[in-house]
């Protein structure tokens, strides 16, 4: 008896931890996000243009708030993401994208044509390269 206790909590702890690893439930990503910043091919945005975005992470699954909304499934791998839309106007589209959360703020830099991942966070020179600076939503 004791044993089958033993391989249940074994098995129970190698899944929390894969969770953490995978994007689960114990995901520090997890939130609702506000843009704070926004760059595509080395031009910031003004902030009137995603004063009212919202990126929401569930685990593996993420929600776009914006002109509409976009829904789909976000896979993380350490610093990167591959994200798959599967409801909105990304329907069937793959991007790829490196991210990072420091000073409790989430920076994420997409390559929209999603051929390779972007090695650093900047955006200069590559028209197709689009980076985002976000902060938890204090109201959720």
């Amino acid at each position: 008896m004791r044993f089958l206790l033993f391989i249940s909590i074994l098995v129970a702890t190698l899944n929390c931890t894969s969770a953490k690893k995978m994007g689960g439930s114990s995901n520090v990503l997890n939130a609702t996000w506000i843009p704070i910043k926004q760059v595509i091919g080395g031009k910031e945005l003004p902030a009137v243009v995603f004063k009212n975005q919202q990126l929401i992470i569930n685990d593996s699954n993420y929600t776009v708030v914006a002109e509409s909304v976009d829904k789909g499934v976000v896979k993380y791998s350490q610093t990167k993401m591959d994200i798959y839309g599967k409801e909105g106007v990304n329907t069937g589209k793959h991007f790829t994208a490196i991210y990072k959360i420091e000073n409790e703020q989430l920076t994420i830099c997409y390559n929209l044509t999603g051929t390779s991942y972007p090695e650093v966070f900047d955006t200069n020179g590559k028209s197709m390269y689009f980076l985002s600076v976000f902060k938890k939503d204090s109201m959720k």
